[in-house]
């Protein structure tokens, strides 16, 4: 039997949602899908529309520093962290989104992630 979990919020940093065009690109290329593994290629191969309907709230952060491995594999066309675009960031129902100047592996190391994480586990939103 599982517990419940207590209240509490919970973030999300650069997860490719509603899919990857990288992982596409990264895919066209040989052993591409071999590098992801299977599992991951499945769940970001396609476009995908999503709802968050958990009932903890969920923040979001999306990176714009567009300097990244993506860029590696192929044209991502648009507002990135470098490996994701902006567009596969997002969430419906998701309670806040921030966008911060970060690429997509910096946003482990940054601080500047670390406050809005914090800020938005204190209060529900990203401090502006």
């Amino acid at each position: 039997m599982h517990a419940l979990l207590p209240p509490g919020r919970m973030v999300l940093m650069g997860s490719p949602l509603r899919g990857s065009l990288t992982a596409r690109n990264l895919a066209r290329l040989p052993f591409g899908k071999m590098i992801m593994g299977q599992s991951v290629a499945q769940e970001l191969m396609l476009p995908r529309e999503r709802r968050w309907n958990g009932s903890r709230e969920l923040g979001v952060i999306a990176g714009d520093s567009g300097f990244g491995l993506g860029r590696l594999v192929g044209k991502l066309g648009g507002p990135s962290d470098g490996t994701i675009l902006l567009e596969e960031v997002q969430i419906d129902g998701a309670a806040d989104r921030a966008i911060l100047r970060v690429s997509h592996t910096g946003m482990l190391f940054s601080a500047m992630v670390a406050r809005a994480i914090a800020s938005f586990l204190r209060t529900g939103r990203f401090a502006r």
